[in-house]
C-alpha cells in the first residue's frame, strides 16, 4: 500500500473521527455551560481548522496531487502525534 493510502486510511478512520468527536465534546459542554470562555473558543476553532485540514489532505490525496513524499512525512508526523496522546 502506498503511503498516500495510508495516510488517506488514517485519517478517515482515526484522526477525523476523533477530532469530529472533540468538536461535538466542546459543544456539548459549551451548550451545557451556556456560554464559552475565550480559551474555549480557540480551542473549538483550533479543532475545526484540523478538521478542515484532515479534510483537505484526504481531497488533495484523492485527486492525486499529492507526492508519496510528502505523505509518508505527513504519516508519520501524525502518527507521532497520536501515540503521544
Amino acid at each position: 500500500m502506498q503511503n498516500s493510502e495510508k495516510l488517506k486510511n488514517f485519517l478517515t478512520l482515526e484522526i477525523i473521527p476523533d477530532l469530529e468527536e472533540a468538536i461535538d465534546e466542546m459543544f456539548s459542554m459549551i451548550e451545557k455551560a451556556k456560554m464559552a470562555s475565550i480559551a474555549d473558543k480557540e480551542e473549538l476553532q483550533e479543532l475545526q481548522e484540523m478538521h478542515a485540514e484532515c479534510k483537505d489532505i484526504v481531497a488533495e490525496i484523492d485527486a492525486g496531487d499529492m507526492p508519496e513524499e510528502e505523505a509518508a512525512e505527513l504519516l508519520e508526523e501524525l502518527m507521532d502525534m497520536k501515540t503521544e496522546k
